[in-house]
């Protein structure tokens, strides 16, 4: 077995994991604020006004970054929810549900971002535009993850359940994904690219990607934090956790 494999092994034990994200959120929250901090300063300070829309653009440094996280959370919870069903893997339906509430966080975030933005542009705080409409459905698919998850009390089952309409709902990440290219839609197209020429002006691009960044690690650190808990929660009363507890370990 390649030390890497190992290593993936050993994580899956509730003892190691806790002790992996007990050391590393801290730091991922850490350094996730900080890289947001610098992007948000390069936003607000280094960025020009943009020609049509002057500053009101800038709220695209916080709106884009949380719609792609809506998205990837949504993905991973997905992919963490099927190795829990084909495997029954305890710790990947911890992860899977630890993802529901960072991503419904973050879907959130870019409907009311979306929202404010809107506002001056379209003369509508609210539109049923493809984009819009498919994203608050996948806030509803979030929240019904995080309901269905609580409403069972087998916490196994409550995480199959759950993963399960996880799953189902991944199917919602290529209409959201491409509604602008499919419909027509108020919502401009795409204008940032990740591999090949973007049509934002370069000068823009630097702030946005120091914000991907920053929430990519702010949403690592919430991830381990929050599988933590869960970990500790369905763990309480094994000796390693009463260790802990009494501060010997």
């Amino acid at each position: 077995m390649s030390p890497l494999i190992r290593w993936f092994h050993q994580l899956g034990s509730p003892p190691t994991f806790d002790q992996f994200a007990r050391r590393w959120a801290p730091w991922a929250y850490g350094a996730g604020v900080l890289v947001m901090a610098v992007g948000a300063y390069l936003a607000l300070f280094h960025v020009p006004p943009d020609y049509q829309q002057g500053d009101s653009f800038r709220i695209l440094y916080v709106h884009v970054p949380s719609a792609w996280m809506s998205l990837a959370m949504f993905a991973l919870m997905a992919f963490y929810g099927a190795i829990a069903l084909i495997w029954r893997i305890k710790l990947c339906e911890i992860l899977a549900m630890a993802c529901a509430p960072i991503g419904a966080g973050f879907t959130f975030i870019t409907l009311a971002t979306g929202s404010i933005w809107g506002k001056p542009m379209w003369g509508t705080w609210w539109d049923w535009d493809p984009r819009l409409t498919s994203q608050l459905i996948l806030l509803f698919l979030y929240l019904g993850v995080i309901g269905l998850y609580a409403a069972i009390e087998d916490r196994r089952a409550a995480a199959r359940a759950a993963s399960l309409l996880a799953v189902v709902g991944v199917v919602m990440l290529p209409i959201i994904r491409y509604s602008v290219v499919w419909w027509n839609s108020l919502h401009q197209g795409q204008t940032i690219r990740v591999f090949g020429e973007s049509s934002m002006d370069a000068s823009m691009l630097p702030p946005l990607l120091w914000m991907v960044v920053g929430t990519k690690l702010w949403a690592i650190g919430s991830l381990l934090a929050r599988a933590r808990a869960d970990n500790l929660l369905r763990e309480a009363g094994k000796d390693w956790v009463r260790m802990l507890a009494g501060g010997r370990a």
